[in-house]
């Protein structure tokens, strides 16, 4: 039975797509083909949506609908590759341009947070909002010592709407599962469920403080990130103040070059802080589309907006970076032999045939800048192939491969002819280098040396125990593993069955001695054959 609530909201969704003359989405979907003669009787037709260009209805329709449809456009605007210049054009606008909420709110869920009026707090608090997005708004104020700051505030009611979101994606997705052969590929269920963590996350901004504060110290004075200073005193979970930072928006790059902003240098520092943070840190900006980017004239990046960090398993992390490198060497060999020991594709994949699948998809774009490669068709070549072996989606590994997206759609706008290949490929030999080398292994050693010497008094202990046990016959080993469990249960399960089948013969054994005797005198020999089949199955088992 669907959910009336859920039901409301897919009502509304169609709503709103009409009103703004996207009825065509709606009428291109199987569901209404047959329908399609009824076009200019829709909302869409007699409300004048389709009289505003493409793109700007698109954007319109997106922030009408909420936080996670302006997300799913903020991630879009960072493509403009794969998108017509207009429709890009308009949604860039979503990334600190959605309309604000009135001020009058703002000022009331500050004061409620502080428990304090806004003229204690600060010295100075300007209503006109510095910028508004999805999830929160931003105002421009000045702390009581005189410190320029600025003043991040949820917006009211945000959580409501996107649990209605979220109940529907939860909704369509095991509806997909249920429906559609792919789902089991693809896992939207668990992709939704990642997702929610991450929304959820973004909604407390003491949490986001925490982020600014971790993600400082791992660029304390970095010459290619610098990340503001959090006013801890006045940070609560729907008000966060923070360090205000001046800069020049990373897309704005007409104003970068006439500021003499080196670009090359510029596009391979965003491609370093990518990996420095996946690998080194293991602890990543997740958000980086344009408007969360500002960019000082000696080229470095300041980073805002912290919601969205991601981090990803040490098994996860090895096995990207192997990918990595042997995609950067063309060992494509050891990327399909990767792919299958991380889990990422059936464990009954040819190495062979997936290793000739992608050598066809990425030679191709070697030893071509970004301006040159086609990703549109990259992207259609690459799920053509995750199709084919039936690689699952790591829904671990989304908010990675966003990040990715974004910091290569930057790469694209700031140096189109960056080598994304070459820029990256000394990183990663130094990473290693750090993580395998002698080194790294005097490191490790250096680290875990006081554990062992803490460890060491109970040695002795510990052997003579081990060597009495034995001595006396009392060693056990005790092993546990899913695999033997499993296999446990299943002998179990046959044993039954193998009572159940030596009694049931056991009885039939009975039965036949007792029809072929057929007389009564008989019957004491029938239960002695009987008592005999019986203890003779009892004795085999």
């Amino acid at each position: 039975m669907v959910n009336p609530k859920l039901a409301q909201r897919m009502l509304r969704i169609h709503w709103v797509l009409a009103r703004h003359g996207l009825d065509d989405l709606i009428l291109a979907t199987h569901l209404f083909r047959p329908v399609r003669f009824l076009r200019p009787l829709t909302p869409g037709g007699w409300m004048g949506g389709r009289h505003k260009p493409r793109g700007e209805r698109i954007r319109l329709a997106l922030e009408d609908l909420g936080p996670i449809f302006v997300k799913f456009g903020q991630t879009l605007s960072t493509r403009r590759d794969l998108l017509p210049e207009d429709v890009a054009d308009e949604l860039v606008k979503l990334q600190d341009r959605v309309p604000a909420f009135p001020v009058e709110d703002a000022r009331r869920i500050i004061e409620s947070e502080l428990q304090q009026p806004i003229a204690a707090a600060f010295r100075r608090f300007d209503d006109t909002p510095l910028a508004s997005a999805s999830i929160a708004q931003v105002h421009t104020a000045q702390l009581n010592d005189g410190q320029d700051v600025v003043v991040k505030v949820l917006r009211p009611d945000v959580e409501k709407t996107i649990r209605q979101d979220l109940a529907l994606l939860y909704e369509l997705a095991r509806m997909a599962q249920r429906f559609w052969p792919e789902a089991k590929r693809l896992r939207p269920v668990e992709v939704v469920a990642e997702f929610e963590k991450i929304i959820f996350d973004e909604l407390d901004l003491v949490r986001e403080a925490a982020n600014a504060s971790e993600l400082r110290r791992n660029f304390d004075n970095s010459p290619i990130l610098y990340v503001p200073k959090v006013h801890w005193p006045l940070t609560r979970r729907r008000v966060l103040v923070i360090e205000r930072i001046y800069g020049t928006p990373v897309g704005d790059v007409a104003e970068l070059r006439r500021q003499g902003v080196d670009m090359k240098l510029l596009g391979e520092r965003g491609v370093e802080i990518f990996f420095t943070q996946v690998f080194r840190d293991n602890f990543f900006h997740a958000d980086m589309h344009p408007g969360n980017i500002f960019v000082a004239p000696n080229a470095q990046y300041i980073a805002v907006d912290f919601g969205i960090v991601g981090t990803i398993s040490k098994a996860d992390q090895h096995y990207l970076a192997e990918n990595f490198m042997a995609f950067f060497n063309r060992d494509y060999r050891r990327v399909a032999e990767m792919h299958v020991e991380s889990g990422w594709v059936p464990a009954h994949t040819r190495v062979e045939e997936f290793e000739s699948a992608i050598r066809a998809v990425c030679e191709p774009i070697f030893e071509k800048p970004l301006s040159e490669i086609s990703y549109g068709q990259l992207l259609l070549r690459l799920f053509q192939t995750a199709r084919r072996f039936d690689m699952e989606v790591q829904p671990q590994l989304v908010l990675l491969q966003k990040t990715l997206l974004n910091i290569e759609g930057l790469g694209r706008q700031l140096y189109p002819q960056l080598d994304l290949w070459q820029t990256a490929k000394p990183f990663l030999e130094n990473w290693f280098k750090d993580r395998i080398g002698p080194r790294a292994t005097v490191k490790r050693v250096k680290e875990r040396f006081p554990e062992w010497v803490s460890q060491a008094p109970e040695l002795p202990g510990l052997a003579y125990r081990v060597l009495r046990d034995a001595a006396e016959g009392d060693l056990s080993l005790r092993w546990r593993s899913p695999q033997v469990d499993e296999l446990r249960q299943e002998l179990r399960r046959n044993q039954r069955r193998t009572v159940a089948a030596i009694g049931g013969a056991a009885l039939l054994v009975s039965g036949a001695v007792l029809a072929a005797a057929g007389r009564l005198e008989d019957l004491p020999a029938v239960l002695a054959a009987g008592c005999g089949a019986l203890l003779l199955a009892a004795a085999w088992l």
